[in-house]
């Protein structure tokens, strides 16, 4: 009985981070969750203000904005909790929410003028001219950013971006684990672009990780040390609470590009920072 739990709870972490099929399993991610940290969670409610339905996911506009509001696109984050958090922060947000696995999302925008459509209607419904474009990102949400910052034109518009626990890529040779593996490189490379700008003060990018390690792809952590390698940047260890009572164990920042490690190796650590978003948003602005 003992040995479902865990592997119930192996199986959640990894479908959370959109992991392959049961039958790709080749290593299976820590089952261990902790209870001495309390994992806060925001109070599920619908604030004021106004939604509309668009092609794909639903526009909400707060009650309380600028002339021309910031808008922000997050995926895999359900529709109340960024719309909690754009309440907080003052910004109009389009949630979208299709289903588990990053490919899910990347074959959603697989052609771009989707993107732009949902821009146009999201303009047209609410007859509003939006400000600086944010797409962030939860878990396998980060699939869809990965796929629309391909695309010239959005990533032109996209002002910010926020990847909460989500880059990943596979392993090149099929062996996990930071010492023998080696990850794919082409997963990576918009990320590691738009870092650069942000580091160049051209754009604003938030980045944040766990200490999950998956098996079958690489971990968020891996894929940070990577994107950091890229820029020349390193980590500095700290150690302090962050948001929802978590706890920050590495921090990097240059320019207006930020990566935050968090503690913790379960599925509530996971969710954790999804729960964190608007102390996130207020952090990247």
């Amino acid at each position: 009985m003992g040995a479902l739990i865990l592997a119930r709870r192996t199986i959640a972490v990894l479908l959370l981070l959109g992991a392959p099929t049961i039958g790709q399993m080749r290593q299976q991610s820590s089952p261990m969750v902790e209870h001495i940290r309390p994992h806060t969670r925001l109070k599920q409610h619908s604030p004021p203000g106004t939604r509309h339905e668009l092609e794909l996911g639903t526009l909400y506009v707060p009650p309380r904005h600028a002339k021309q509001p910031p808008l922000l696109f997050f995926f895999h984050g359900g529709t109340w909790l960024p719309e909690v958090a754009a309440y907080q922060t003052r910004m109009a947000v389009v949630s979208i929410q299709i289903g588990e696995g990053s490919g899910a999302y990347q074959q959603a925008f697989s052609d771009p003028d989707r993107f732009h459509r949902l821009l146009k209607q999201a303009s047209a419904k609410s007859r509003l001219r939006f400000g600086p474009v944010t797409l962030a990102g939860w878990s396998a949400g980060c699939g869809a950013l990965r796929q629309l910052l391909r695309t010239p034109s959005i990533y032109q518009r996209t002002a910010s971006v926020i990847c909460i626990d989500g880059v990943h890529t596979d392993y090149v040779n099929g062996t996990p684990g930071p010492l023998e593996s080696e990850i794919g490189k082409d997963k990576l490379g918009v990320w590691v672009k738009f870092a650069r700008d942000a580091v160049a003060r051209r754009k604003r990018m938030l980045i944040t990780h766990s200490e999950i390690f998956p098996g079958t792809f690489a971990s968020t952590t891996e894929t940070a040390d990577f994107i950091l390698n890229q820029l020349g940047l390193k980590r500095r260890p700290v150690v302090r609470n962050g948001p929802m009572g978590t706890q920050i164990v590495n921090y990097t920042r240059a320019g207006r590009f930020t990566l935050i490690g968090f503690a913790g190796n379960s599925a509530p650590d996971h969710v954790d920072q999804l729960h964190s978003l608007p102390q996130l948003l207020r952090t990247l602005r």
